[in-house]
């Protein structure tokens, strides 16, 4: 997990942040580097806590650097064993841990014309679009080569819907929830 680039191999890369939507989009991802025969790049970006500016007022917190990217390279590493079953692909390419905004980290990476970059495309409410920027848009309206917004998963939408239930204390339907599931295929995502 470094910096490294060969010279000139078709990319997919690919933004992992730990999400649902990230491991989706990290799957599909493969997918996509397989049928192009490219490299895969997964990527997860990091900024401290409280962001870069925070760290030059408070210089008590660069002692914690270290530790956040840290927790980043494990992030990344249990992504990884999640989709693959290990820390390895079984593709050609090299997974990344880079300090930065997420949307412009990927932007930099994904700098070809003959790159793909794969995000993914969370469901956001108007509060969550007002509040924190779209990595997504960023890199829609940023990026130089095609990007490819891989919508969440049927079962992250249900999980979600379970969790603002919980979250209310409102009374679950346990029958709905057995006939969604009962319609997903093996392994749970719709085709």
């Amino acid at each position: 997990m470094s910096d490294y680039r060969p010279p000139s191999a078709a990319r997919v890369v690919v933004g992992v942040s730990g999400s649902l939507g990230s491991t989706t989009a990290l799957a599909r991802a493969a997918v996509e580097a397989r049928r192009r025969g490219a490299e895969l790049w997964p990527v997860l970006a990091w900024e401290p806590p409280e962001g870069d500016l925070a760290g030059r007022r408070f210089p008590a917190s660069r002692a914690m650097v270290p530790q956040w990217e840290q927790l980043a390279r494990e992030r990344l590493v249990e992504a990884l064993r999640e989709v693959f079953g290990g820390t390895g692909t079984g593709l050609p390419g090299q997974a990344l841990v880079v300090r930065g905004a997420p949307g412009r980290a990927l932007v930099r990476i994904a700098d070809r014309e003959d790159d793909v970059l794969v995000i993914g495309a969370g469901r956001r409410g108007r509060l969550h679009r007002a509040l924190w920027p779209s990595v997504g848009r960023y890199c829609l309206a940023h990026a130089v080569c095609p990007v490819l917004a891989v919508p969440p998963s049927p079962l992250e939408s249900t999980l979600a819907s379970v969790h603002r239930r919980n979250t209310w204390r409102l009374r679950l339907d346990a029958g709905r929830l057995e006939r969604e599931s009962a319609a997903l295929p093996p392994g749970g995502a719709r085709t």
